[in-house]
Formats: structure tokens, sequence, C-alpha cells
């Protein structure tokens, strides 16, 4: 096993912390006092969508969740612990849940919801983990799509029924009952790797 992509991961990182202080001495100086990002990013574990990058950001610019296919459960501890602590804590005020066409999650239940009900998969982590997006797959009418237009349909029903549950979930739901809670607004993007664009396809907020 080679650990040449480990030492090329330090050697970039010492390159690129110099020339951080370089242009801004003072950066990681003050960046390690506090944080106060306006956004939480709630997006996939995907390589290929790096949020920081993406957006031009910097650090302390975004928090952030990720995890296979941008999912949100609504018994999920570790999501409901990041947008407890984003929101109540950090004081974020936009919340972006964002999905990426050419997903390997969605494209894996969409093959699953095929196959499932004459020869069901054995249950592991990752099934587990996807079920909710398989159980979606399920009830979306795909027949007259292409492979292609089915996985972007997926993806799009993915995001916004993330959206659906991020908007029903305790942090957001008390912080729009609270006239005096800071306003939180939730957002639903869709990232297109071939064209390295966002593009916002959801807005809600307490007016919705």
């Amino acid at each position: 096993m080679s650990h040449r992509p480990i030492q090329t991961l330090l050697n970039a990182n010492e390159e690129w912390a110099q020339s951080v202080v370089k242009d801004t001495p003072d950066f990681f100086s003050r960046s390690a006092t506090c944080q106060n990002p306006k956004i939480l990013w709630i997006g996939c574990s995907d390589s290929r969508v790096p949020e920081s990058i993406i957006t031009a950001s910097k650090p302390g610019d975004i928090f952030v969740h990720r995890n296979v296919a941008n999912q949100f459960h609504l018994h999920d501890d570790s999501a409901l612990s990041v947008l407890s602590f984003a929101v109540k804590e950090v004081g974020v005020e936009h919340v972006v849940l964002v999905g990426h066409t050419n997903c390997g999650g969605a494209m894996a239940c969409v093959e699953a919801a095929k196959v499932a009900a004459t020869n069901p998969s054995a249950s592991t982590p990752l099934t587990r983990w996807l079920s909710p997006l398989t159980a979606l797959v399920r009830s979306l009418d795909l027949s007259a799509c292409s492979a292609n237009e089915a996985l972007n349909k997926v993806v799009k029903a993915n995001i916004i029924k993330q959206v659906d549950n991020i908007c029903k979930s305790e942090p957001i739901t008390t912080a729009w009952a609270d006239p005096h809670a800071k306003k939180v607004t939730v957002h639903g993007w869709m990232y297109d790797l071939a064209e390295g664009r966002i593009k916002e396809l959801v807005v809600r907020d307490s007016q919705a």
C-alpha cells in the first residue's frame, strides 16, 4: 500500500498554510478564536463536491455536514445535532441541502428499487441508510424516463424531500416559531458535476 497520497496531502497543507500566512499573516490566529459562518451546508460525501472549493469559500465561511446521498433523516442524531448546534449556537442564517448530478447513492437506490420486490438485498449499514431514498424512488413514475432522466428526477426529488425533512425538524420549527430567534432560511440546491454550477431548486422560510 502506497502512502504517497497521504504525504501529498500533508505537503499540500504545508504549502497552503504558508501561502495563507504570506497573504494574511493573522488569518490563523483570528480563525482560532471563533467561528461565525452564516451558512450550514448539508451535502453528499462525494469527493467531487467539496463545498469550500466550488463556492470559493474560506475556512470559517461554511458549517458543514456531509453523508452518502445528502440525507437528512429525522431520527439521525448526527444530522440533528449539527443542525441544532448550527442554528442555536453558531447562529447560521441559511441551511442549504445540496445534492448533485450523477450521485452514486441515488443511482444505487434506483437499482435497488428495481430488484427489491423480487430479490431483496441483505441489510447492511448502507442499504439501511439509503432505504428511505429507495422508498422515494419507488414512489416516482420513472417508466417513460431514460436512465439519465430518471437519475436526475430522483436527485431532484431527493433534494426536495430532504428540505421537507429539515423544515420538520425541531431546530427549525423551534426557530421559526420564536419571533425573537434569528431568521433561518432553508434552501435546496443541485450541483451539476459536468458544469460546475449550482442551481437553486427550492427555498423555504418561516413564512412558507
